[in-house]
C-alpha cells in the first residue's frame, strides 16, 4: 500500500511573509530616501548673479528631495536664462548639489539705446537683475565699424577692473581713430585705444607707482601718467 504524502503548507506561507517584510522594508527604505532634502548647495563661479537668483531658476530655493533633483533639467533650465552662458550641476555625498556657472557678464550700459551689453553681444533693457550691475556707462556714440572691436576690447577686461570704470567715451584724434577715453571711479582718467584694450588689465599694478596722485593715464600713446594740478 502506497504511502500518501502530506504537504507542508506552512513552510510556504512563512517564505510567503517573509519575502512580504523584505518588500516593505525596501518601499519603507527607498521612502525614507526619497524624504531626505538636500543639505546643502553650493553655487560656484557667479560675480553678477547673486546665489537667490540662481537658486530660484533652478527650482533649488526650497530644497527639495536629494534623490528627486535631476541635474541635466537644472543645467537645461539654467542654460535658458540670458544672463547664463552654460551651467554643470553636481551631487555629492552628504546630500550636497554643487552649482558651477558661467555667466555670459555684462560689459556695460549704453547710455545711446538704454540697453546693457553682454559678453555675447547681445542688448538688453533693464530689468530687476541688470540694475545692480556693477559696469561702466558708455555716454556717447561709436561708430559701427569701430563697435564692435570695441565690444570685444571690453569683453577682455577682467572682472574687478571692470568694476573700477565709471564711463567711457569715445574720443578719437586727428591721429588716431580708435581711441577712447575711460573715467576710473578713483579720479583718474585713461587714454586708450582698440589694439590696447587689455592693458588696462594692468590698472592695479600702475597704481601702486602713482604715489596717491590723480591724473590721466596715456595708454593709447606710450605709457606715461600726467599729474592733475
Amino acid at each position: 500500500m502506497a504511502k500518501k504524502i502530506v504537504k507542508k503548507r506552512k513552510l510556504k506561507v512563512v517564505n510567503f511573509l517573509i519575502v512580504l517584510l523584505v518588500l516593505i522594508g525596501l518601499f519603507f527604505g527607498v521612502y525614507l530616501l526619497i524624504q531626505i532634502p538636500v543639505r546643502n548647495i553650493i553655487v560656484k563661479n557667479t560675480n553678477y548673479l547673486n546665489d537667490d537668483y540662481i537658486l530660484e531658476k533652478a527650482e533649488l530655493k526650497d530644497y527639495p528631495s536629494f534623490i528627486l533633483v535631476n541635474s541635466r533639467k537644472i543645467e537645461n533650465t539654467l542654460e535658458k536664462d540670458k544672463y547664463i552662458n552654460s551651467a554643470h550641476v553636481k551631487k555629492r555625498i552628504g546630500f550636497i548639489v554643487v552649482v558651477e556657472v558661467d555667466e555670459n557678464r555684462p560689459l556695460f550700459y549704453n547710455t545711446n539705446n538704454s540697453k546693457y551689453v553682454l559678453g555675447n553681444e547681445k542688448e538688453y533693457k533693464e530689468d530687476d537683475i541688470s540694475h545692480n550691475f556693477s559696469v561702466p556707462r558708455l555716454l556717447n556714440y561709436v561708430p559701427d565699424k569701430k563697435y564692435k572691436k570695441f565690444v570685444e576690447g571690453m569683453h577682455n577686461i577682467k572682472v574687478d577692473i571692470l568694476s573700477k570704470i565709471s564711463d567711457i567715451e569715445y574720443k578719437p584724434n586727428d591721429y588716431d581713430k580708435d581711441r577712447f577715453l575711460l573715467y576710473m571711479d578713483d579720479g583718474n582718467v585713461v587714454y586708450l585705444t582698440l589694439t590696447k584694450f587689455k592693458m588696462i588689465n594692468h590698472y592695479n599694478d600702475v597704481l601702486k607707482q602713482l604715489e596717491h596722485h590723480k591724473g590721466i593715464l596715456y595708454l593709447d600713446n606710450g605709457n606715461h601718467f600726467q599729474i592733475k594740478e
